[in-house]
């Protein structure tokens, strides 16, 4: 099955498409972690990113796509994957949908903007290896340390207010729109994200075997 998650910036997406990894047996493509390992490795294409990244602006889509080209080639891609963070605007849904890439369903996480702001300032990624926690939601069982592999968590750049503030506007304009693209190709469907990840889990599982 190939998904695309949509909501916005920490509505969950990256939790959720560990989820449905670990049912399904895909891998998810998340576009921010590519271009956050991009921006530590210092490669060309990561310091283009970076300034728009720590501005909480978009990456162009002419690097964002062809990210993701190279990424679904590879064999684990072969029998479905979950994109998660791209598309971010409709040129970038009809780059995806020119490369011949389709898109089975289109899960949109519907989460208030408060709640937004609560869940990211509280949001700790791995440094290493990119997995996500939440000191109140989500906590490792070792502080400060990831579960998966040991290594230091870390509060994003772009997890600050201010620059919360400013991607929950940029998702609002330029994302949103997403929603009615693929609403009108039948391809949507809507969850509510709740407090508790499992409940969360529980009813996007639910819709993708509708």
């Amino acid at each position: 099955m190939n998904l695309i998650l949509l909501g916005a910036p920490g509505a969950g997406k990256g939790t959720q498409a560990e989820v449905i990894c670990d049912k399904l047996h895909i891998p998810a493509v998340s576009t921010g972690n590519i271009l956050r390992a991009a921006v530590k490795n210092g490669t060309e294409m990561g310091l283009k990113a970076k300034e728009f990244i720590e501005k909480g602006a978009l990456v162009p889509d002419s690097v964002i796509i062809g990210i993701i080209k190279e990424r679904l080639a590879e064999p684990d891609c072969a029998n479905g994957f979950i994109l998660d963070g791209v598309p971010r605007t409709v040129a970038q849904a009809e780059a995806l949908e020119q490369m011949g890439i389709t898109i089975d369903k289109v899960v949109d996480l519907e989460v208030a903007d408060e709640t937004i702001m609560h869940r990211l300032t509280g949001r700790r990624v791995c440094a290493a290896c990119g997995a996500s926690y939440h000191v109140e939601n989500k906590p490792s069982r070792v502080e400060g340390k990831c579960d998966r592999c040991g290594g230091d968590l870390v509060a994003r750049k772009d997890d600050q207010p201010e620059t919360v503030k400013d991607r929950l506007k940029t998702y609002h304009e330029l994302t949103e729109p997403l929603i009615e693209f693929y609403k009108e190709r039948g391809k949507l469907v809507v969850v509510e994200g709740h407090e508790s990840i499992a409940d969360t889990s529980e009813l996007l599982l639910k819709a993708l075997e509708a």
